[in-house]
């Protein structure tokens, strides 16, 4: 094999990959999509079987907008607060303390002072 005949092969491979992986995010996608139902899924899946090139095409202009909100509200579960969040996280003393700052500069009401440290310290 000649060199444009290597070169070839090789670009050629990477469009039948990138194909591979457009066709794979379609059908998580249509998995993952709580709006269609049941049979308007296996109608995209069918189409896939049958087209699968114009399909996949279609649907990327059809539905391609809400791929990347669908694959974002699947995240991962968001983590725990760090030790270093949960250690700079305020007081109850900090809070009543800073509510006491608020209320003699005359930014909140006793009533609102009382709701502050009762919520402090429930």
């Amino acid at each position: 094999m000649d060199f444009w005949g290597f070169f070839w092969l090789m670009i050629w491979g990477f469009f039948f990959v990138a194909y591979l992986i457009v066709l794979v995010q379609v059908v998580i996608d249509l998995f993952r999509d709580d709006e269609l139902s049941g049979w308007a899924k296996a109608a995209w899946v069918l189409a896939l079987l049958a087209l699968p090139a114009l399909t996949a095409l279609v649907y990327l202009g059809v539905r391609g907008r809400g791929m990347s909100a669908r694959q974002r509200g699947r995240g991962a579960v968001p983590p725990e607060p760090s030790d270093v969040q949960v250690i700079q996280a305020a007081t109850p003393v900090q809070q009543i303390a800073h509510a006491k700052t608020l209320l003699d500069s005359g930014a909140i009401t006793a009533d609102e002072f009382a709701a502050i440290k009762a919520r402090a310290l429930g």
